[in-house]
């Protein structure tokens, strides 16, 4: 190990006991919800930064950061994007769909039409990197889709925790965004995220989330 290539890590030490920084984290967070009733209230570009490279902070494949976040406030980009999102959207729920995932999106009272994408003052559309280029020269990455997965997350995190409401969109075939950012080859539309305030009247349907006994598996010594 190269010393210079190193530093001391600093380490975070939250406010209180460590089950009682877990304790109120996980209810912070069990409280976040997709929504799909934005306010077209402005949030400040600022708060979508800082948004943005909290979710640059997360871990990813040999550290290449795989991703590129465009954060879209146009008007005019914002109604293209929802025109052709609905285009696909409308074909993926006259034919595209299962019978089987038409009956489990009925609990969202969801369908074709998505005017969240032009009334949410922000988009946030993901992309992933399936090489970097260097001057024109590939540059391999590594555990993509896990590294943007990772990414996401905490960008739906970080919206939360700043007092804002999101969705995760995923209108599929994606390959319109890239068209309308003007991307370059190497990037692939990932996840499209509209961000902003909740309506006053903003509604979420009843949803039970899993318990303790059905999502973890514990392996442990008999002594602890």
């Amino acid at each position: 190990m190269n010393s210079k290539d190193f530093i001391p890590y600093d380490p975070f030490y939250p406010k209180g006991s460590t089950q009682e920084a877990s304790a109120h984290y996980r209810k912070e967070m069990d409280h976040r919800r997709s929504l799909r009733f934005f306010s077209d209230r402005w949030v400040d570009k600022e708060v979508i930064e800082n948004i943005i490279m909290t979710a640059s902070s997360a871990p990813s494949g040999a550290h290449k950061q795989p991703w590129t976040f465009c954060a879209v406030s146009s008007s005019e980009i914002k109604s293209a994007i929802r025109k052709a999102a609905e285009e696909e959207e409308y074909e993926n729920y006259n034919g595209r769909m299962s019978e089987d995932w038409l009956k489990d999106l009925e609990v969202f009272d969801t369908n074709w039409k998505k005017p969240f994408l032009e009334i949410a003052p922000w988009l946030i559309i993901v992309f992933k990197k399936a090489y970097d280029l260097d001057n024109g020269e590939r540059k391999k990455n590594y555990y993509v889709n896990e590294s943007v997965g990772i990414a996401c997350g905490f960008l739906l995190t970080a919206i939360h925790k700043a007092g804002l409401v999101s969705l995760t969109h995923t209108p599929s075939p994606m390959n319109f965004l890239q068209k309308i950012l003007d991307r370059p080859a190497n990037e692939r539309p990932y996840l499209l995220v509209p961000v902003g305030y909740p309506t006053d009247n903003a509604v979420v349907p009843v949803l039970t989330r899993k318990t303790e006994d059905e999502v973890i598996v514990y392996y442990e010594d008999d002594d602890q």
